[in-house]
């Protein structure tokens, strides 16, 4: 995910010449503060009533439909082409681990990342040389303004406050310090909830976003007004959820009960701790399908949980194929 200044910029005038001025971005809806791990499925986990989430953890929302295409012969020769390659990315002992299954899901979570990533790339790697350096960056997405200037503007002072506000995480995605992001740190500096190490830069931002008087806090007050602004002079009282809002800042985000809400309470609130998704899931697979209770599956107990891993409608197969699909 993008700052969000980033993206509204990026949305709606990628490709504008820089001569024509841009508006000043707009803050992001209170609930797109929060920012949890990519999820596995769109949809909610009830093998009582099927395995679609299974199906999406395992494959990938959209390897999951283009399974649904396919013959369930189809569809079992390449569960076991994708069995194959977890045991090879791991120990290769012919068998599949708790860990080797953690890592496929992990990977397979991160697959719209890297094709989000991709599919950007060659707008910011302008000379082809397979890194995108941060000049490189800031003259895609802000223009060639002679020292960033913004002289032709509107509201130039939230532009500049824009630039040195994606250097300063575009630093700190580069690891290496020399300004020139390969594709492992260019997805950090547009993805960041997803590396821990981009933790504070996140905080910091939220941070900058909501302390309106600079006092280095969230007050409750600003806390409501990232989400809820009435109209000059209204007189009606806040809605019910708004008052429900407070209490949730009372109650849940003010940990230490001080009236307002730190880095570490900012940081709690907008990453929150999720549980370990991949390894949940791993180890509901390996329950349901170690027929032996080894704790590891082979690639007959995986095969025999078909439709629990990848299962197929088996409707117009084939029909809608027109790529292929070996990278599995």
């Amino acid at each position: 995910m993008r700052s969000w200044a980033l993206l509204w910029l990026l949305g709606l005038w990628w490709g504008s010449r820089p001569s024509e001025g841009k508006p000043p971005p707009e803050p992001p809806a209170h609930g797109e503060r929060v920012r949890h791990g990519t999820p596995l499925s769109s949809v909610p986990h009830d093998d009582a009533h099927g395995f679609q989430y299974d199906h999406e953890a395992f494959l990938g929302a959209e390897e999951a439909r283009t399974f649904d295409q396919l013959s369930p012969e189809e569809s079992r020769a390449r569960l076991g082409r994708i069995v194959d390659r977890i045991d090879a990315a791991g120990d290769g002992d012919g068998v599949v681990s708790s860990a080797e299954l953690q890592a496929w899901i992990r990977h397979t979570q991160q697959r719209h990342v890297r094709e989000s990533v991709d599919r950007a790339w060659g707008d910011y790697d302008t000379d082809g040389d397979g890194r995108v350096a941060w000049g490189e960056f800031r003259n895609a997405t802000y223009g060639y303004y002679p020292g960033e200037e913004f002289g032709d503007v509107a509201d130039a002072a939230s532009y500049r406050k824009l630039l040195a506000r994606d250097e300063r995480r575009f630093r700190v995605a580069d690891e290496d310090g020399d300004m020139v992001a390969t594709r492992e740190e260019f997805t950090a500096f547009l993805h960041p909830e997803d590396f821990p190490r981009m933790r504070d830069i996140i905080i910091a931002e939220t941070l900058e976003d909501l302390d309106k008087n600079g006092d280095g806090f969230v007050q409750v007050d600003e806390y409501i007004a990232d989400m809820y602004s009435p109209e000059p002079g209204a007189q009606e009282p806040e809605p019910e959820w708004v008052r429900t809002e407070r209490t949730q800042f009372r109650d849940f985000r003010d940990l230490d009960g001080d009236g307002h809400l730190n880095a570490q309470e900012v940081g709690h609130w907008v990453l929150p701790p999720d549980y370990d998704q991949p390894y949940v899931e791993a180890n509901h697979l390996l329950h349901e399908s170690d027929s032996n209770k080894d704790g590891q599956l082979s690639k007959q107990e995986v095969l025999d949980n078909w439709s629990m891993f990848v299962g197929s409608q088996a409707t117009n197969y084939g029909e809608d194929l027109t790529r292929k699909h070996d990278e599995l």
